[in-house]
């Protein structure tokens, strides 16, 4: 939903990429996969942003979202779509993280160049400045700070 992040995924290695922001998104998602994702993801944490990948998501496909949105926040869902349509909503904490098993997969992918995590860190702060930091990703100021003592 951002022009900046969405040029930073650019060089990430996608096929074709869709500014989830503009207003025919689902429509373009949905005529570039012939009819729907089989899998769409949020993780910004945006119900906005949630509602639009289930809008994307095709007949049997599945929804996912790992962002966590403000605590009063609420999606609406189409039942009959979830039903008819076969769907799947799911959430994902931490990625079902298991840290003993992941941990040294991830830190591996890294060390081979597969995971890029520098160009995903947008800098780095102070600890004093945490909430500063906070209310830049909330703003969608940056993609990931690293807190340093």
């Amino acid at each position: 939903m951002s022009e900046d992040k969405l040029a930073l995924a650019r060089t990430l290695g996608p096929v074709v990429t869709v500014n989830a922001a503009a207003p025919d998104a689902v429509d373009q998602v949905r005529a570039l996969t012939n009819g729907g994702a089989d899998f769409a993801f949020e993780m910004a944490g945006s119900v906005r942003a949630l509602e639009a990948a289930w809008k994307m998501t095709r007949r049997g496909g599945t929804t996912v979202t790992a962002g966590l949105p403000p605590p009063d926040a609420a999606l609406a869902v189409n039942v009959v779509s979830l039903v008819g349509e076969e769907r799947t909503l799911k959430g994902s904490y931490i990625g079902t993280c298991v840290p003993s098993r992941d941990i040294p997969r991830y830190v591996a992918l890294y060390r081979q160049g597969r995971l890029p995590v520098d160009r995903l860190m947008s800098g780095v702060i102070p600890l004093d400045d945490i909430n500063t930091g906070f209310d830049r990703l909330h703003a969608g100021e940056v993609v990931r700070l690293v807190v340093r003592p």
